[in-house]
């Protein structure tokens, strides 16, 4: 019966669209995009299919990380240590942009016409820039002195995260509330989708919130640590360590997915493609009809922390 289940699990996660016969008279446009993965070592990797990856040159220092990339307002942006922030229109050229700031800058999102920036706690707060374009950046308060991981957009709301249970929110990027989320381990992952922010944490746990000021534990059915969590093709998706993968159709009940053994930091999905990067280079995708994960060559043996899918 288990054995069922999984085979069920595992064909939904890849989800298999069944498509109509297509009209000869209409056209049929094939879908396209790019994947952008970032790393250890000023790595930035680009892929328009997921599976070949091209290396890109950041024009940074190889002690930085790159830990996080975002897209709006026709420009790739992103962050990582010591300030960094860089920007390109094509995910192939970037540019060096004046931060501000000299903080480890951690996480990025893009809503409401603003880039929203957050990292290490400064001489008072945590670190939080804001930008219309991706140029000039202007540092907000953040009301709370500890470091700030992770950011995403939904709902009219921007909503951060970070260690013992921190979150914060804000309908503008500038001024921003404490909210409580009823656990105290640290949280890296935040996204939003079919109406609903899920967050997960080191501990495994999952928590739901409709409008990022209450929320609600789940059961993960795990304590392995989780590192990231994304919502396409009407499934979440929450990825961690030792090959951890959990789906959800709500973000309320969750299922776990087998296929891979190593750390995962991040997950995304694009071309009905999910992406899966991780710790020593590794990267493994699972496309549309496919039952199993495929290992794909990376081109660097660095840790890989996010990938971000943007579509044409």
């Amino acid at each position: 019966m288990k054995k069922i289940v999984h085979i069920i699990l595992m064909t939904i996660f890849s989800i298999t669209i069944v498509s109509c016969k297509s009209d000869d008279s209409k056209t049929t446009t094939t879908p396209s995009g790019l994947f952008v993965a970032t790393g250890q070592s000023a790595t930035i990797l680009t892929s328009t299919d997921g599976i070949s990856w091209t290396s890109r040159t950041s024009g940074i220092s190889e002690t930085n990380s790159i830990w996080e990339t975002s897209y709006g307002n026709s420009t790739f942006a992103v962050v990582g240590d010591n300030g960094t922030i860089l920007t390109s229109a094509d995910g192939t050229s970037w540019t060096s942009r004046t931060s501000g700031t000299t903080e480890d800058l951690w996480g990025i999102t893009y809503g409401n016409s603003t880039f929203v920036v957050v990292g290490d706690n400064g001489s008072s707060s945590g670190t939080i820039l804001t930008s219309s374009d991706g140029t000039t950046w202007t540092s907000r308060t953040s009301g709370i002195n500890i470091q700030l991981w992770g950011v995403v957009y939904g709902n009219n709301t921007f909503v951060v995260v970070g260690p013992s249970g921190t979150i914060l929110t804000s309908t503008d990027g500038t001024t921003w509330t404490s909210r409580t989320s009823g656990i105290t381990n640290n949280i890296w992952g935040v996204t939003y989708g079919n109406n609903i922010f899920v967050a997960v944490s080191y501990g495994g746990e999952i928590i739901t919130s409709s409008d990022g000021s209450s929320w609600t534990s789940r059961n993960s059915y795990t304590t392995k640590l989780l590192s990231d969590v994304k919502y396409a093709e009407n499934i979440f998706a929450a990825v961690g360590y030792d090959g951890t993968i959990l789906r959800s159709e709500d973000g309320i009940s969750w299922d776990s997915v087998s296929g891979v053994t190593f750390d995962i930091n991040g997950v995304d999905n694009g071309l009905s493609t999910w992406v899966l990067v991780g710790l020593s280079g590794k990267i493994s995708t699972i496309s549309e009809g496919e039952d199993t994960f495929t290992s794909r060559t990376s081109g660097t043996t660095e840790n890989i922390w996010r990938v971000l899918f943007k579509a044409d």
